[in-house]
Formats: C-alpha cells, sequence, structure tokens
C-alpha cells in the first residue's frame, strides 16, 4: 500500500518489550470490555518505560509496543504479509473516525501493508486482552 520511510525493518505494533528497537507508543485505556490506546506524543524505548511497573503487571496490559517485525519467525507472517492486520482490517469495525497522531506510523509494517484502515482499527487492539469480543477472537487466531 505505501513505502516505509527508512532502510530498517518495518515494526510491528502488537510486540513484546524484548523485542528489538521496541518502542512504547501508546497507553491502554479504556475499559477491561472496550480497551482504547492513548498515543503518547512521542515513543519512548521500552526498556525505560517498563522499569518502573510492579513485577505483578505485564507492560503489554498497559502499553503499546512496536518493535522490528520479525516476519517468518511470527504465526501471523505468511512469508510476505502480516495476516493479523489482514484479518484486523476484515474483522473488526473502525474505531477511530480519522488517522490516530501515532509516531510510528511511517515505520508501521500495518500501516504498509493496510493503510488508513489499519490505523482506523488499532486503538481498540491491545497485546493482551483480558475480555476480548467474539470478533477479536477471530481476528487473532491464525487459521
Amino acid at each position: 500500500m505505501t513505502e516505509k520511510s527508512t532502510g530498517d525493518s518495518l515494526l510491528c505494533p502488537s510486540a513484546h518489550p524484548e523485542m528489538a528497537r521496541s518502542r512504547i507508543f501508546g497507553v491502554v485505556g479504556g475499559t477491561v470490555h472496550q480497551p482504547r490506546v492513548a498515543y503518547l506524543e512521542q515513543t519512548i524505548s521500552a526498556m525505560e518505560g517498563t522499569q518502573a511497573l510492579p513485577q505483578s503487571v505485564k507492560p503489554i496490559e498497559v502499553f503499546r509496543i512496536a518493535a522490528t517485525c520479525v516476519e517468518s519467525s511470527c504465526r501471523h507472517f505468511d512469508g510476505k504479509d502480516c495476516q493479523l492486520v489482514t484479518r484486523i482490517v476484515q474483522i473488526l469495525p473502525a474505531a477511530a473516525d480519522g488517522l490516530p497522531a501515532c509516531r510510528v506510523r511511517r515505520d508501521c509494517r500495518w500501516y504498509a501493508q493496510e493503510g488508513k484502515p489499519a490505523c482506523l482499527r488499532c486503538p481498540q487492539v491491545v497485546t493482551q486482552n483480558y475480555s476480548p469480543t467474539e470478533e477479536m477472537v477471530r481476528a487473532a487466531t491464525p487459521p
């Protein structure tokens, strides 16, 4: 859809803090039944941002983290595309009226692959979802 702007690998916007180039770009808010991501004005390193968390809290419970896409090492990657974002765009309704103020968009695999439709659904996507809807489960589950 769109071209990435750097020579580096694209970023997965549903990553874990221990992954390469991990950056926190959002904070999970909303409710357990309807989580929403609030986007940060600047990204911060996941290592720096997660140090203050109690050990009982998983960083992916409270943050959206982007990191280098691991491509074929990921169960959602088919060798060319991220099938997770394909399913998200196909299954989930838009959660935003316009593009969120996201600081990782220019290097985001989801945006590079699916464009604006991925961004409109991104605010409802949380990496650790304790009360997913049936649609979320379908979108997150590889065939």
